[in-house]
């Protein structure tokens, strides 16, 4: 019995030598047929709005809030070069002083999350690799919003300071222009994508670093109320103690424009 399973196990191992043998003679003769099948996979430029997102971590959609519109912030440009958000910029209700003063942006807020540094989004979902330029322009002076005597504030200046880019995306970002100090008019650069840079979203934010906002008492309503807020400290303006102010609220608009680099 036990010379009968040594056969078989012996005749099976010949057997299985046999069925091998071919593809391994194959194999060292070069006789290897190959086929080859495809992958593949296309994108198109998106036009669809891109929701604002946080500055400090980029990632899901968050809802900014406008403190000069109770409504909301304006919708995001259209199509796939696109300024998502800008912040609109509140500093707040101060006492009239002869005295040089400057002011702090109140912190841009969300509902639902925590202050964050005022900031702008672009988006460029082309696909191209372009590059673009976001430029900013204060279209006038501080101007009072109802009918009095001294209309505007003469000689109030935005700073904007301590730039930052942020994005989720891993390209080549763009450059942020540092520091500023706006003038009514006049085009300032904000950030630059060269060509081959700034794919995707990124966020332009104006912050020291790592205590970025200031929790201050400050003045919330005619009445003299205070509350503690979070104060950016990046963001300011600068009033000269010379200009007359007028117990009424000044207003300035700030336009943003995106461009693309022109092809060479």
């Amino acid at each position: 019995m036990k010379n009968k399973k040594l056969m078989s196990v012996l005749a099976l191992s010949i057997l299985g030598s046999n069925l091998l043998a071919p593809s391994i003679l194959a194999a060292e003769n070069g006789e290897v047929n190959r086929y080859e099948s495809h992958g593949m996979v296309q994108f198109i430029p998106d036009t669809d709005p891109t929701d604002p997102t946080d500055p400090i971590d980029p990632g899901e959609p968050e809802k900014p809030i406008d403190p000069t519109d109770p409504e909301g912030p304006n919708p995001g440009t259209p199509g796939p070069l696109s300024i998502d958000f800008a912040s609109s910029f509140d500093f707040g209700i101060n006492k009239i002083t002869d005295k040089d003063e400057t002011y702090y942006a109140r912190a841009q807020r969300f509902e639902g999350l925590e202050d964050r540094p005022n900031y702008v989004q672009v988006s460029d979902k082309r696909g191209t690799n372009a590059g673009w330029t976001l430029d900013v322009k204060q279209e006038t002076q501080f101007e009072a919003t109802k009918e009095t005597k001294n209309k505007e504030l003469i000689g109030a200046q935005i700073s904007l300071n301590h730039a930052k880019v942020r994005s989720k995306t891993n390209t080549t970002p763009p450059l942020a222009h540092e520091n500023m100090k706006l003038k009514v008019g006049e085009l300032h650069r904000v950030m630059t994508a060269e060509k081959g840079a700034g794919a995707g979203t990124w966020l332009n934010r104006w912050d020291e670093g790592e205590n970025v906002l200031t929790e201050e008492e400050v003045v919330v309503d005619e009445k003299g109320n205070k509350e503690n807020v979070n104060l950016n400290k990046s963001v300011t303006l600068t009033v000269p103690g010379a200009t007359v102010k007028d117990a009424v609220n000044y207003k300035t608009t700030l336009t943003w424009i995106l461009s693309e680099i022109p092809a060479n």
